[in-house]
């Protein structure tokens, strides 16, 4: 018999945590944001302080559930996403240093931190099997360069530690002091290779100095399946967290697999017809993921991952590696910008919907940007790709960083072409964007995303598709569903549709073609000795 009840969901990213609590249907009653520090000592270093971030879970879960006016005994599970951030733990688990600076508190590498670019161009050289599962490139931003990295450059650090988790995995730990790892975190950033009945290679380690991983890391033979129970809040995390005993954890994931939970899961019931299907997940960066049945390898794209979201099925991702923050980094830079505020983006939003009312489509026409500012995660897999703007004036105003913005804005889009007709070259047939995060509160963005793709874009009727997925993984555990599958569609709320403006699609196909001729000529600059 299924149990009754309400559960949690908890999405950390970036600069906050969020709570949301949810009933069986997936309907959000309460949810509440509290930040978390950002600690950035040296260029492409980016550090947290994981017990920073369990406060702010803590505060956050309180508050939404205090917001939902649930009683914390009607909590009947609970679940976690987060970034695929780095956490080091000593024996005993308490925290160890990360930070050149040594101080103990920063001990957890942040996602899009990329110290460790030389590192994962080691771990390309090798040419090894693994890296058939992640494009055939390994990325600074996945687990394995990281910790490479700080065995080489803290090895006092390494001495001490005694277990290793990606963030998602942590917070479980923290909740209920098992040590299990999701079969989303390993699979998708720790070369675990979910599909075989040996998932580790150990031989991949040796070969890049980390044969002694398993015993600094804690690292389980298996991994947990994503919505599987770990068991129920320890006497300290439901104090912690206002919850109770009663509470069940669910296996989590990664933050943009919840998102593709959340968008993607109503079709979990339809294998064949589910590949058509793309889930945007945009917001600081963006990742895009897609679903079959059977695996779809090819180069540029991380993956195919068995069950990292949907049990059963394959999972593609790409994603570009800097998209809201490409467009607050413009804001900043100009000399007409300042604070990349909601304020300021709006301000600048309104300011080009009326510069094109009067000067049309072709608005700034002869301004272009690569959007490759932080690298080329797909489909090009380029960590060391550089951003381009082409066309640049002397005009230093308000209107100036207007066009700017504007442009940069379709250069992103123009990037989601990029990675989609990549896709569909290998075997998708793509024609429908599900898109959750922050960029749906960007007009520009969303209507770009349409027409520069010549897809149909669904948008959520809320902007908590991430929360709604976390909140799918918590059902199952508790017992609300009898599986992942039937959770994501019981759960699963609707959005609206969006057509692409045929009428624009002849100018976008030559910023298209723009767009890829400017990429020839940076690899040609690249090559001149």
């Amino acid at each position: 018999m299924l149990k009754s009840g309400y559960v949690c969901a908890v999405d950390v990213g970036t600069g906050s945590a969020r709570a949301g609590i949810f009933d069986r249907d997936g309907v959000l009653l309460g949810r509440a944001t509290c930040p978390i520090a950002l600690h950035q000592p040296l260029p492409n270093h980016a550090e947290h302080d994981s017990e920073d971030i369990w406060r702010a879970v803590c505060k956050a879960v309180r508050a939404a559930r205090e917001k939902a006016e649930i009683a914390p005994q009607e909590i009947v599970g609970l679940a976690f996403d987060a970034t695929c951030s780095l956490v080091a733990r000593d024996r005993q688990g308490g925290q160890v240093s990360v930070s050149a600076g040594g101080e103990r508190r920063w001990d957890t590498i942040v996602w899009l931190d990329h110290r460790a670019i030389a590192e994962a161009d080691e771990c390309t050289h090798t040419g090894h099997a693994v890296l058939d599962f992640i494009g055939g490139v390994m990325s600074p931003e996945m687990a394995t360069p990281k910790l490479m990295w700080l065995k080489r450059h803290l090895p006092q650090s390494w001495a001490q530690a005694g277990y290793f988790f990606d963030l998602a995995d942590f917070l479980s730990w923290k909740a209920t002091g098992s040590a299990a790892r999701s079969q989303c975190t390993l699979t998708a950033k720790w070369t675990y290779l979910a599909h075989e009945d040996e998932p580790w290679r150990p031989d991949f380690f040796d070969q890049i100095g980390l044969g002694d991983l398993f015993g600094r890391a804690n690292l389980p033979q298996r991994a947990s399946p994503v919505g599987t129970s770990l068991g129920a809040l320890s006497a300290e995390a439901a104090d912690e967290l206002g919850l109770t005993r009663g509470c069940v954890v669910g296996t989590g994931v990664i933050d943009a697999y919840a998102g593709a939970l959340g968008v993607l899961g109503r079709f979990a019931g339809d294998a064949s017809g589910i590949g058509r299907h793309l889930a945007l997940i945009a917001g600081t960066s963006s990742c895009v993921m897609a679903l079959s049945p059977e695996p779809q390898p090819f180069a540029g794209f991380w993956g195919p991952y068995f069950g990292a979201a949907l049990p059963g099925l394959w999972l593609t991702e790409g994603g570009q590696s800097a998209t809201g923050a490409l467009l607050d980094h413009i804001i900043r830079c100009h000399g007409a910008g300042g604070e990349p505020d909601v304020a300021m983006h709006a301000r600048i939003v309104d300011r080009i919907m009326e510069l094109r009312a009067v000067e049309g489509p072709d608005l700034a026409g002869r301004l272009h940007v690569l959007p490759d500012f932080h690298g080329n995660r797909s489909p090009l897999a380029d960590p060391h790709a550089l951003g381009v703007i082409s066309g640049l004036t002397l005009d230093a105003s308000f209107d100036g960083l207007c066009r700017l913005y504007w442009r940069t804005a379709v250069s992103i889009a123009l990037g989601v072409r990029h990675i989609l007709e990549t896709m569909n070259d290998n075997g998708y047939l793509i024609d429908t964007l599900h898109v959750t995060g922050g960029h749906t509160r960007n007009p520009l963005l969303m209507e770009l995303y349409a027409d520069a793709t010549g897809c149909t874009v669904v948008e959520p009727l809320s902007d908590d598709s991430v929360l709604n997925g976390t909140a799918s993984l918590a059902a199952t555990a508790a017992g609300l569903y009898p599986g992942l599958a039937a959770a994501c569609i019981g759960m699963q709320q609707n959005g609206t549709h969006r057509l692409p403006n045929r009428q624009a699609a002849a100018r976008f196909d030559r910023d298209y073609r723009i767009f890829l001729e400017m990429h020839r000529h940076r690899r040609a600059l690249d090559a001149i000795e």
